[in-house]
């Protein structure tokens, strides 16, 4: 290889770069397009019913000069990257071929967690950031506004930066202190919404009401960020899934972000309520209850967002045992192909139930 002794020298400081990364974020976040920089560590609530994700890990709110280190190395791997490509006649591409002429000089980089996300995210643009973990907005303002500012003038080639936050923490932000984080860079906001029946809100230990969800959402909006809201189909199980699908309309209709994101419930180990359907307190609705749960919420949503699928629970069946609905991270457009999504869960439900458990057995397998 040409420049051998350069080259080495750039894999050795390569592997003495690194930064802190989470483990979760959105499947519109996911994949190699999104970087992953971690601003905090776990969830500072931490107590929902449901959610197995950060159990048994205490939440850490991180100094702000860590995560502005972070961003440097971040930069300086970029840097390193770009060089090698350079230096290999590529002119800065960031392909496979080069990817496979490191590892080549450097075996040990493939288990490089910085390497490895760095690479992927270059070869995917370098254009998408998701902060981590499980609510960046709990920062306090001044130090999320240097980070964003930090972040957006080492790393300039994005154009979008995203994180997951509480409703709960947006209502109770300021809307000046809102307003400074996304003119400081923060663009789209994922919030997880679960229901807007404020009986179930209790029982899952939400720590959120359906006024402080539409009340957080509504100031995001007028802050100017995009907004993501998740809502959880059978979350009431059969029992309350009436009640549970009108007033999660109620509170999307209020609240009119711009998506809408479906995540069906898998009730996970180790968490009160799988224990709650082990022990026969809850009962699950079956595929086609799912369904009418579902035709019921979208027939009460009044919005103008993105009403999207796009995750794999969402494995009901059409007639010919493809997929029921689009799985794209851009969704149905509201309001009109609202009457599409309506007409999709009528074929769903005249399918033999027997494809969707089928479906649905796969899909939680693998997410398990």
């Amino acid at each position: 290889m040409s420049d051998a002794p350069d080259l080495h020298e750039q894999l050795e400081r390569l592997r003495a770069l690194s930064f802190q990364i989470g483990t979760y974020r959105p499947p519109s976040e996911g994949g190699a397009a999104s970087l992953l920089l971690q601003v905090s560590e776990n969830c500072p609530w931490n107590k929902c019913s449901f959610c197995e994700m950060y159990k048994d890990q205490r939440f850490v709110y991180r100094p702000v000069q860590d995560v502005i280190a972070d961003i440097d190395s971040v930069a300086a791997i970029r840097d390193e990257i770009l060089a090698a490509s350079c230096k290999l006649g590529m002119g800065g591409e960031i392909t496979r071929e080069l990817g496979n002429a490191l590892l080549a000089e450097g075996r040990e980089l493939i288990g490089n967690a910085g390497f490895v996300t760095v690479f992927n995210w270059l070869a995917g643009g370098g254009r998408t950031a998701f902060l981590q973990d499980a609510n960046s907005m709990i920062m306090r303002t001044p130090e999320l506004v240097a980070v964003l500012q930090h972040l957006r003038e080492r790393l300039n080639s994005l154009t979008r930066v995203t994180t997951y936050a509480r409703s709960k923490t947006l209502a109770q932000k300021k809307p000046e202190d809102l307003r400074r984080i996304r003119e400081a860079g923060l663009d789209r906001l994922h919030i997880g919404l679960e229901t807007g029946d404020d009986e179930l809100l209790n029982l899952v230990q939400k720590g959120v009401t359906q006024a402080e969800q539409i009340a957080g959402g509504r100031k995001a909006i007028a802050a100017g960020f995009q907004v993501s809201e998740y809502w959880m189909p059978d979350l009431g199980g059969r029992e309350r899934r009436r009640q549970h699908a009108r007033n999660t309309a109620q509170a999307l209709t209020a609240i009119n972000p711009h998506y809408i994101r479906s995540r069906p419930l898998v009730p996970r180990p180790g968490t009160p309520l799988y224990d709650e359907v082990a022990q026969g307190r809850m009962q699950l609705s079956s595929p086609h209850e799912r369904l009418q749960e579902l035709a019921w919420m979208i027939g009460d949503l009044e919005v103008s967002s993105k009403v999207c699928f796009d995750h794999a629970m969402n494995a009901w069946r059409d007639r010919r045992g493809g997929l029921l609905f689009r799985q794209d991270y851009e969704g149905y457009q509201f309001p009109q192909e609202k009457p599409l999504v309506l007409e999709r869960i009528r074929e769903g439900l005249a399918v033999d139930e027997s494809m969707h458990v089928h479906a649905r057995q796969m899909m939680a397998a693998d997410s398990l």
